[in-house]
């Protein structure tokens, strides 16, 4: 999803659609020799960089792609469109590319039960009269059209995606020309993510959880006991797997339809929107906090939040993840020294005002991220002038400042 340019936006609108038995071999055929060449290619790299210390670009794997084709053992590659095949070996390279820029972890291997995905581009796909024809099928793909596509619109990208459940979607890469900023507003809101609340707003208002996620995670804590005591390579076991693939997916399906609608409420009503700059990744190696986190869906919440505002001409503010907005006092600026979790208020030892943990630091955030807005100031906290801070001299002792 890219920035709108001139009234336009890139946009991926995701459909289910029922193959028939036809399509399904054919695209389970090409999902398996994607997930090779993917895997093959991975250990190629990885290989060559452990041995000789030598990095492999993508011409390099594609050359070899074209070696393997002509090997008697690997000749099935040659039955299935080789669009997908190249495009999996350029997500290879990104993937590697994102590694070496320290934005992501390094590659791993695809495994089967995850189900797959294949890319096809514009050689690899006819689109007629509102229908799909994807290379060496003989007949379109019968889309449930939960929605309709923009008018004149034309995909130049389609995936198509087989998840843990066994469900097939297809996502359609568009230009949307209907995507317009929203009329401008005066309004702007700090957000402060949280655990026992979702979201606590600037202006007062905490937003929780569905109540009916305990209930999925009840019957996910079952599910997952029958899969446990099921027999390795038993068809018992893969029917409990996909009962357990089946709530996980609900699970997945539900918060992120529920972020939609709290992002979307969110946009329509503020110009502005500050947020803290999470290292989301870091906070779930905390184990008994982790499960809680990863309930929160907190890096599709911003996520969702960054490609809408681009779209609607709002703008989103993130300020330092070591900006104190919890320990500082709204009222005087006082920064406690220490605050833990179990702590929902807490009194200004300066100015005896009493804070509510959580709404404190949202109103907090929302002055930060106006201040970044205005002149730009650094919201990180200066641990040599901050006064009842601590900071460690080279000899690893603590003083105070």
């Amino acid at each position: 999803m890219t920035a709108p340019k001139d009234g336009e936006a890139t946009r991926a609108f995701k459909y289910r659609f029922y193959p028939t038995s036809e399509q399904e071999t054919l695209l389970r055929r090409t999902l398996g020799c994607v997930r090779l060449v993917y895997n093959k290619a991975l250990h190629e790299r990885t290989q060559a960089w452990y041995e000789r210390l030598e990095r492999i670009d993508y011409c390099q794997t594609s050359a070899m792609l074209t070696s393997w084709k002509k090997q008697e053992s690997l000749d099935f590659l040659n039955e299935v469109s080789c669009v997908p095949l190249q495009q999996t070996l350029r997500h290879l390279q990104k993937a590697f590319t994102n590694f070496w820029g320290k934005t992501a972890k390094y590659p791993r291997f695809k495994q089967k039960r995850s189900g797959g995905s294949a890319e096809f581009t514009k050689s690899a796909f006819k689109w007629k009269d509102g229908q799909v024809w994807l290379a060496k099928c003989s007949e379109p793909l019968a889309i449930r059209w939960s929605r309709q596509l923009p008018y004149g619109a034309t995909p130049s990208t389609i995936t198509i995606k087989l998840d843990a459940r066994g469900r097939w979607f297809v996502s359609l890469l568009v230009k949307d020309e209907t995507v317009q900023p929203l009329p401008k507003s005066d309004k702007a809101i700090g957000i402060d993510l949280g655990i026992t609340s979702l979201i606590t707003t600037s202006d007062g208002t905490k937003i929780s959880k569905p109540k009916h996620f305990n209930k999925l995670y009840k019957k996910l804590k079952r599910v997952q006991k029958e899969y446990s005591r099921t027999q390795k390579g038993s068809k018992n076991r893969e029917k409990a797997r996909l009962k357990v693939a089946r709530v996980h997916a609900k699970i997945a399906d539900s918060r992120k339809d529920f972020l939609h609608k709290l992002t979307t409420q969110l946009i329509r009503e503020n110009q502005t929107i500050v947020v803290e700059d999470l290292a989301v990744r870091n906070m779930v190696k905390n184990p008994k906090l982790a499960k809680a986190i990863s309930e929160c869906g907190w890096s599709e919440f911003v996520g969702q939040l960054e490609y809408k505002c681009r779209w609607y001409g709002r703008e989103l503010v993130k300020i330092d993840r070591f900006f104190p907005s919890s320990k500082r006092c709204g009222n005087c600026g006082h920064v406690m020294d220490q605050l833990p979790l179990n702590i929902r208020e807490w009194e200004c030892r300066e100015c005896g005002m009493t804070h509510d943990r959580d709404i404190n630091a949202s109103r907090n955030i929302l002055a930060a991220g106006l201040a970044v807005t205005v002149c730009g100031a650094d919201v990180r906290p200066d641990r040599h002038e901050s006064k009842g801070q601590l900071r460690k001299t080279r000899k690893g002792r603590k003083q105070e400042t």
